[in-house]
């Protein structure tokens, strides 16, 4: 198993450990092209649920409707969930391949 593909697998798996920091050094330390577009995909799938969280926010303080905050809350976690799973699937699919 190479290096490359260690880091690179590492860059998804860090949603576990250090979500933003890991793939950002990676992307600026490692020099091999395959890593950097990894981490760079890392990065926004990390981004994502960040994103969300500080939408989710907006709708809570924004909104009054009890029944919208509720559902975009419910809609908010289910991608997230989606995204943390897709991060441990392609941590794994770039270690296999």
């Amino acid at each position: 198993m190479s290096v490359e593909k260690v880091m690179s697998s590492l860059c998804y798996f860090s949603v576990f450990f250090a979500p933003f920091l890991f793939p950002i050094i990676v992307f600026f330390v490692m020099r091999d092209e395959e890593v950097s577009y990894h981490a760079k995909r890392a990065v926004l799938s990390h981004l994502f649920p960040f994103l969300s969280f500080i939408l989710a926010l907006i709708a809570v303080f924004v909104m009054d409707a009890g029944v919208v905050i509720f559902l975009s809350m419910i809609l908010f976690g289910l991608l997230n969930v989606i995204v943390f799973i897709w991060n441990i699937v392609k941590g794994i699919q770039v270690l296999r391949w």
